[in-house]
């Protein structure tokens, strides 16, 4: 047996006939008893008279209509997913290896650019080594500013003592070309300081540590004047400074001077002990270089004697200073002192016009 499905709509026609009246809807003669005919004929109904036995089976149930809870969600549209959606194991797998992609791509390009400075920076060193690297030149000698500094300065740097035959080494000393030379009439080299002055400048030199004095005595080329010329050897330059400024008072308050160096009477040196003399000074690294200077007939010298002048600018900046300490500060060599002084130092004699030597 076949059922249908009845609704409020099979009472209403969807078509009116012609001659109807359309504002009055269901106007007309009453249906007729029974069923209404259905829009979708039905040949196999039994007539309206005819009385329908119930099947013994229950008719089929309707479909239950899904409730809210129940509905499926709407398919997503495009790539947009829902942070509480569910994700594939397969896009979880995708996704991982993006980010394993990613990372190994990043570290290589790290990697490349510590390649890349390690190799500049090698590069840089390489290039500015040969300019950082000095060059050694065997013959090529120091300046005269890096010798002081390295030998001058102090007796731990200039460890060698100062000899006669370094400082004076023939009988004839000459200092410039086309010029008379000087004659050496005596040498000296001593440990005692103590013999080339007398007094508190003595005491002086004592006290800031000199431990040697080498020194000659000379006549000038014109044979008019005697002179007296040496190094003190000091500690360092500082102890060379201090004896440097402390002399000038000295010599002032009279209360000490440097001795000359007399070379026998037949000489007719020992005006170096008792005439008036003219005396300069002059410190280099830890050397005290000085010199004094008489007439040979023992008479005063005026002062501001030019030729006075220049014997001690000759004796203390040309030979002592830029020749004999020079010559040491580039690595000169010298013979070993001698084991006993070579002459007798000079006796003390009277009064003295003492000085400085121009430019100190």
């Amino acid at each position: 047996m076949v059922y249908r499905y009845e609704s409020d709509e099979d009472a209403f026609e969807e078509y009116p006939e012609p001659g109807s009246d359309l504002s009055v809807l269901g106007a007309g003669p009453p249906p007729p008893a029974g069923p209404s005919p259905s829009r979708f004929p039905t040949p196999s109904l039994p007539r309206a008279n005819q009385l329908s036995l119930p099947s013994s089976s229950p008719p089929p149930l309707p479909p239950p209509r899904p409730t809210r809870a129940e509905t499926p969600p709407a398919a997503p549209r495009g790539h947009v997913y829902s942070s509480a959606s569910p994700i594939e194991p397969s896009a979880r797998r995708g996704r991982g290896r993006l980010w394993q992609v990613l990372i190994g791509g990043a570290a290589v390009l790290v990697l490349l650019a510590l390649c890349g400075l390690g190799a500049a920076a090698l590069l840089d060193n390489r290039d500015q080594q040969p300019q950082a690297t000095p060059t050694f030149q065997p013959n090529a000698a120091p300046t005269s500013a890096a010798a002081q500094r390295l030998t001058l300065d102090s007796r731990d740097t200039d460890q060698a003592p100062l000899t006669a035959k370094e400082l004076f080494p023939g009988k004839e000393l000459k200092l410039n070309d086309g010029q008379p030379s000087y004659q050496v009439l005596k040498t000296q080299s001593s440990a005692s300081c103590a013999v080339a002055a007398t007094g508190e400048v003595a005491d002086l030199l004592v006290r800031l540590g000199c431990n040697q004095i080498v020194r000659a005595t000379l006549r000038t080329p014109d044979g008019d004047h005697l002179v007296t010329a040496g190094l003190f050897n000091l500690t360092d330059k500082v102890s060379a400074e201090r004896a440097r400024d402390r002399i000038r008072p000295l010599l002032d308050e009279r209360q000490g001077r440097f001795r000359g160096l007399t070379a026998g009477e037949s000489d007719g040196t020992d005006v170096l002990a008792s005439a008036p003399a003219r005396v300069g000074w002059q410190v280099r690294g830890h050397y005290l270089a000085y010199a004094l200077v008489v007439q040979k007939d023992g008479t005063a010298i005026k002062a501001g004697d030019a030729k006075v002048g220049e014997i001690l600018f000759d004796m203390i900046e040309l030979h002592l200073s830029r020749g004999v300490l020079q010559q040491r500060a580039d690595g000169g060599s010298a013979a070993q002192p001698t084991a006993a002084p070579t002459g007798s130092s000079g006796t003390q004699g009277g009064s003295t016009d003492d000085g400085e030597l121009p430019g100190n």
